[in-house]
């Protein structure tokens, strides 16, 4: 039985996976997990996709120093949050392939910041794994505040 199908289901609407399920995919842990639940999975051979969220709370850590009287999402953040995206994408995609392997974050070959995000921001998280080989993750993300376009970048991450 593969991890897809073990894991439970959220019975909350427009929810896939929730935080609990988020918290045994990915490593990272709270400061530093940044996908507050999934909504989508596709497993398309050709063109595997996840949505999730991120739920921007006013008591993030990083508020207090970035920017104390105009807070905002720091980008790298925002990348991060798109590999952990991604990471998810992949472990789901390619089971069999990284079994006993954890997600490493390689690099950003392109990347752009459109719109601040601020405290109370609901985040869609769109992630594409364009190419997976030999332990090698392709991603392209897109972080979107409702229809807004707020940041995307291309990513590369290993399993190691």
């Amino acid at each position: 039985m593969s991890l897809l199908e073990t894991l439970p289901k959220s019975n909350t609407p427009g929810v896939l996976y929730d935080e609990s399920v988020v918290m045994q995919i990915l490593p990272q842990r709270d400061p530093f997990r940044f996908i507050s639940y999934v909504k989508e999975v596709v497993l398309d051979v050709e063109n595997p996709q996840i949505v999730a969220v991120r739920e921007v709370k006013a008591d993030e850590y990083y508020f207090k120093g970035h920017f104390p009287q105009e807070p905002i999402m720091p980008g790298v953040l925002q990348i991060e949050t798109m590999a952990q995206a991604g990471c998810i994408l992949g472990l789901l995609a390619h089971e069999k392939e990284v079994e006993g392997k954890r997600p490493a974050f390689m690099g950003v070959q392109e990347c752009r910041f459109r719109k601040p995000v601020v405290p109370g921001d609901i985040l869609t998280v769109k992630v594409q794994l364009n190419k997976f080989r030999k332990g090698i993750m392709f991603f392209e993300g897109s972080i979107y505040r409702g229809e807004e376009l707020v940041s995307n970048a291309t990513l590369t991450a290993a399993m190691v």
